[in-house]
C-alpha cells in the first residue's frame, strides 16, 4: 500500500503549509474556510456586487466569479473596487476554463486564479482514443508549459492564489489516454501543472480533485494526498462534489464526500455546491466544520491503528447476506414505536401497498422494523404479521425470540463480542453514538482479522432539524460505506418514520450503493447559465424522478457539458441563449432545442432510450 496519512483512532489534519488568498490564510491549521460561488452574469458589476455581500455577511469567506471572456475578466476590476468601497475585504476568485487571456487580463484584479488543468492549454476533449509515444508526450507538455508559464509568472510576481481545479469530468485527452477517466488520471492531471509552478519557485497553490461521483471523488483526494507525501508536498486542499444537486439530496451528497475526508483530517478550505441560490450553501459548510472541528476536539473511543483497508479503492465487504430483508446492495431498517403501527397511513409511508407490493411513484421501501417496546395492542400486531408476510423482516427489542432473524447487537464503548458469539447471529446492529467512524472501522477491522462476514447493520441516532440530521448522516455513515464497511442503516432521529426512511434511501444513492429514484446530476449555476437553473431542475425532477438507475444531468452551459456530467447517462446542457441540446452519454444526439419545449423532448428521448416508464399516482395504504 502506498504511503498514507494513517487512519488512527483519533482525527488529526493533515498538514498543510499556508497559502494567503488576499487576506484570508487557507491551511496551515487555520480555520477550514468556506467558499461560495456567484450566479450573476459577471459583466452585472452592481448585481455581482450585491450577491458577494450577501455571501460576505452570512459567512462566506472567500467569493468566485466566472470568468469567460475579456468583457468579464475586465468587470471583475470594477467588482473588486465596489466591494472595497463598501467596506468588504472577502478576496475575491476569477474562475478559469479555456480562456489563458483573461487569466492574464483578471489576474491584476482577484486575490485567487481557478484554472481547470483539463482545459486551461488543452481544447475540450474529444473523448477518441488516441496512442501518445513518449516523444508525443514530452511535446505536448512542452507546449503547456510554453502557454501556462506566462500566468505562473504572473501569479508570483503579484502574489495571487492559484487554484489547480481539477474535474473528473473533463479531463484532458492526453491525460484520458494515458491514466483513463479515472482518480490516477485527476491526480496526475493536476501534477501536470504543479511542476511547472515548482520549477518556476511558484508556491500559492491549492489543489481540488472534483467529482459528482462521490466515490471516485474521494478515492482522487486520498490518492493526492499519497503522492503529496512521496513527493514531499503540503498545499492546501479544496473539497467540494461537483454537481451535487439540491435539497436533502444534496446536502447529504456533499456530506458523504466532503464530511469523508474531513473527517479524515483532509481539507482546507470546501464549498458546498448545491442548486440553490449560492447563500443556501453556507450554512451546510458550517454544519460540516461544526462536525469535524468535533472530531479533531474527541477523546478516542479504543487504541487503534487501521491495518486491513486500502483507502484508494473502493473494498465492498463480502458479507453473508443470506436473509430477504437484507439486500445486497444496502438495507433500510425503521425503529418503531406501537403507535405508529396503528396509524392507517403507516403501511404506505415505509413503502408498501396493502399487497406487499413497493409503491413505484416514489419508490419508497423499507427491508426491516425494529419494534420498540412490547407491542400489545391486536391492531398493531395483526400489522405485524401483515408485514411479515410481506416480506418485511421484524425485529423485537425486549424479546428478540419473537423476531423472524436473530441478530446481536454491538453498542460503542462496550467490549467486543466474541467472535463465537457473533456468528451465531444472522444480523449485527452496531449502534453508534459518538465517536460514530472510529469506532466503527476498529470494529470491522476486528471482524475481517477473525474472517467473520456476519452482515452489519448501523443503527444512529440523531437529535437535529432535517438539514443537520442529513450533513451528519452523510459525513459519519457516507466514510463508512463509500469504503465498503456496512449492509445498512437504521436512522433514529426524531423526524418520523417517513423522513427517516427517506434519509436511509438518499444515504445509500448518495454513496452509489442502491438506486431508489432518479439521480439527478445538476450543477450549482453561475455567470456562464443560459436558463434558470433552479426552475429547470425542478420541472425535470417533477417528471422524471421515478425511474432508479437512470442519471440525469441538468447543465447550465457547454463549460459543464458534456465532460462535467461524465457520469450521466442523459444530459440537458444550455447551448445557448434559450436553446438547449440533449445528450446520450457524451454524445450530443439533439441540438439547439427552443427552451420551451426541451423537458418534453427529453421525456421523449427517455422513451426511445428504453428506459421510461409512466409514474403511478395512486397510493394504497393498509386500514
Amino acid at each position: 500500500m502506498k504511503k498514507y496519512c494513517s487512519f488512527t483512532f483519533k482525527t488529526s489534519r493533515f498538514p498543510t503549509r499556508v497559502v494567503p488568498v488576499g487576506d484570508v490564510l487557507v491551511g496551515g491549521g487555520n480555520s477550514i474556510r468556506i467558499q461560495s460561488m456567484t450566479t450573476t452574469d459577471t459583466k452585472d458589476v452592481k448585481g455581482t456586487v450585491e450577491q458577494i455581500m450577501r455571501l460576505a455577511d452570512v459567512g462566506c469567506e472567500i467569493a468566485r466569479v466566472t470568468v469567460q471572456g475579456m468583457k468579464e475578466a475586465q468587470s471583475c476590476e470594477k467588482i473588486k473596487s465596489e466591494l472595497i468601497q463598501k467596506g468588504y475585504t472577502i478576496p475575491l476568485v476569477a474562475d478559469i476554463h479555456f480562456f489563458p487571456k483573461a487569466a492574464m487580463t483578471v489576474v491584476d484584479f482577484v486575490d485567487k486564479v481557478r484554472i481547470n488543468p483539463g482545459n486551461y492549454v488543452d481544447p475540450r476533449a474529444s473523448f477518441k482514443t488516441r496512442t501518445y509515444s513518449e516523444s508525443d508526450y514530452q511535446k505536448e507538455l512542452l507546449r503547456l508549459e510554453e502557454k501556462f508559464s506566462p500566468l505562473v509568472e504572473k501569479c508570483k510576481k503579484l502574489k495571487v492564489a492559484m487554484r489547480i481545479g481539477t474535474n473528473h469530468g473533463s479531463l484532458s485527452d492526453r491525460i484520458m489516454n494515458q491514466f483513463g477517466d479515472s482518480p490516477q488520471g485527476m491526480v496526475e492531471s493536476a501534477l501536470e501543472y504543479t511542476r511547472i509552478c515548482r520549477k518556476l519557485d511558484y508556491h500559492q497553490l491549492i489543489f481540488s480533485m472534483k467529482a459528482s461521483n462521490t466515490h471516485v471523488m474521494i478515492q482522487a483526494y486520498r490518492l493526492l494526498v499519497s503522492r503529496m507525501i512521496e513527493l514531499g508536498l503540503d498545499y492546501p486542499l479544496h473539497l467540494g462534489v461537483t454537481e451535487a444537486g439540491n435539497g436533502e439530496e444534496g446536502r447529504i451528497k456533499s456530506a458523504v464526500g466532503i464530511g469523508s475526508l474531513l473527517l479524515d483530517g483532509l481539507g482546507d478550505t470546501i464549498r458546498v455546491s448545491l442548486t440553490e441560490d449560492p447563500w443556501q450553501e453556507i450554512e451546510p459548510c458550517r454544519q460540516l466544520i461544526n462536525l469535524s472541528n468535533k472530531y479533531l476536539q474527541m477523546q478516542p473511543s479504543l487504541p487503534f491503528v487501521e491495518k486491513n483497508r486500502n483507502p484508494y479503492e473502493y473494498q465492498k465487504r463480502n458479507s453473508q447476506i443470506s436473509n430477504k430483508p437484507l439486500l445486497k446492495e444496502g438495507s433500510i431498517y425503521l425503529r418503531v414505536l406501537e403507535d405508529d403501527l396503528l396509524k392507517d397511513s403507516f403501511v404506505s409511508e415505509i413503502g408498501l401497498n396493502s399487497e406487499g407490493e413497493s409503491l413505484s411513484k416514489d419508490l419508497k421501501t423499507v427491508d426491516g422494523l425494529f419494534i420498540n417496546g412490547s407491542i400489545a395492542h391486536p391492531n398493531a400486531l395483526e400489522k405485524i404479521e401483515v408485514l411479515k408476510n410481506m416480506g418485511i423482516g421484524i425485529f423485537y427489542d425486549k424479546d428478540e425470540k419473537k423476531g423472524d432473524t436473530s441478530y446481536f447487537s454491538v453498542n460503542e464503548k462496550d467490549a467486543f463480542p466474541t467472535i463465537e458469539a457473533l456468528n451465531q447471529s444472522d444480523l449485527i446492529l452496531l449502534k453508534l453514538n459518538t465517536d460514530k467512524i472510529h469506532y466503527a472501522r476498529t470494529f470491522f477491522d476486528y471482524l475481517k482479522e477473525n474472517k467473520c462476514l456476519i452482515p452489519v447493520l448501523y443503527e444512529v441516532k440523531y437529535s437535529g432539524c432535517k438539514d443537520e440530521t442529513s450533513i451528519s448522516i452523510g459525513a459519519e455513515l457516507g466514510s463508512l460505506l463509500c469504503d465498503g464497511l456496512g449492509d445498512g442503516v437504521l436512522v433514529n432521529s426524531q423526524l418520523g418514520v417517513t423522513e427517516n426512511r427517506q434519509l436511509g434511501l438518499n444515504l445509500l444513492q448518495a454513496c452509489r450503493l442502491r438506486s431508489s429514484k432518479t439521480e439527478f446530476i445538476s450543477c450549482p449555476s453561475c455567470g456562464r447559465t443560459l436558463f434558470d437553473l433552479q426552475t429547470v431542475t425542478q420541472k425535470i425532477q417533477e417528471r422524471t424522478a421515478h425511474l432508479p438507475g437512470v442519471k440525469i444531468a441538468i447543465m447550465g452551459c457547454v463549460v459543464n457539458g458534456p465532460g462535467e456530467m461524465a457520469d450521466a447517462d442523459f444530459g440537458y446542457v444550455g447551448s445557448r441563449p434559450g436553446m438547449i441540446d440533449l445528450y446520450v452519454g457524451k454524445e450530443c444526439v439533439d441540438k439547439h432545442i427552443e427552451h420551451s419545449q426541451a423537458v418534453d423532448r427529453l421525456v421523449a428521448l427517455l422513451k426511445t432510450q428504453g428506459v421510461w416508464k409512466e409514474p403511478e399516482t395512486s397510493l394504497v395504504s393498509l386500514s
